[in-house]
């Protein structure tokens, strides 16, 4: 018996370092990403993602920060070769889903990679990349209607859009109360799930008014 609760103790302990090595390192990059400047300091963030979502293999925020850090580092940089940033980008992202499936802040990514690939030739290619934005934002509201990031960053997008299209201020200005309104109510599963955008959404939001 004394043998049976030693095991059980060291197998608690293993445990709870790994979940400690695993929080430490999501600390550690979060921290990183809140001090980054540069199109650089983001594309290495990106990187340290990436190795711990290489070495944990079972969680899904690692890559989807990975993922958002190397689509924020590739809209920075106007050489970057955005198509393929979006490849390294979508590549992170079916690791994510392969762990986390039908979830919002995924489908967020995927609307913000499309756009990505839509600014690189918007004339020839807004109906197909803004077709995969619009539809990845759709899921994002279907799956959780509470979150506030697929009102922002649909928002982000019309606003860039003319009026003959769909787009405007005036549509975009909803959208950012929208956002605005869930922000208030808002709560993140855990520390380390996504929690930005709030500020964004104001600051939008004020420049529709």
């Amino acid at each position: 018996m004394k043998k049976l609760i030693m095991a059980v103790a060291l197998f608690a302990t293993i445990g709870l370092n790994a979940q400690t090595k695993y929080e430490s390192a999501m600390q550690n990059g979060l921290s990183k990403m809140k001090e980054s400047k540069s199109a650089d300091d983001m594309t290495a963030v990106a990187s340290f993602f990436e190795r711990v979502g290489d070495a944990e293999k079972t969680q899904w925020l690692p890559y989807y920060y990975a993922a958002r850090n190397y689509t924020i580092a590739a809209f920075m940089n106007p050489a970057a070769d955005k198509d393929k940033a979006a490849e390294k980008v979508k590549d992170l992202i079916a690791k994510a889903e392969a762990i986390e499936k039908e979830n919002a802040e995924i489908f967020c990514l995927k609307q913000q990679v499309a756009v990505m690939q839509l600014v690189v030739d918007p004339m020839s290619r807004w109906q197909s990349y803004g077709a995969v934005a619009a539809e990845a934002i759709a899921k994002a509201k279907a799956i959780d209607p509470n979150n506030p990031r697929p009102y922002l960053l649909e928002g982000q997008y019309l606003m860039n859009v003319p009026e003959a299209f769909g787009g405007g201020k005036s549509v975009a200005k909803k959208l950012f109360e929208k956002s605005v309104e869930l922000y208030g109510n808002f709560k993140p599963a855990s520390a380390f799930h996504p929690s930005w955008g709030k500020e964004q959404a104001e600051q939008l939001l004020a420049a529709c008014q």
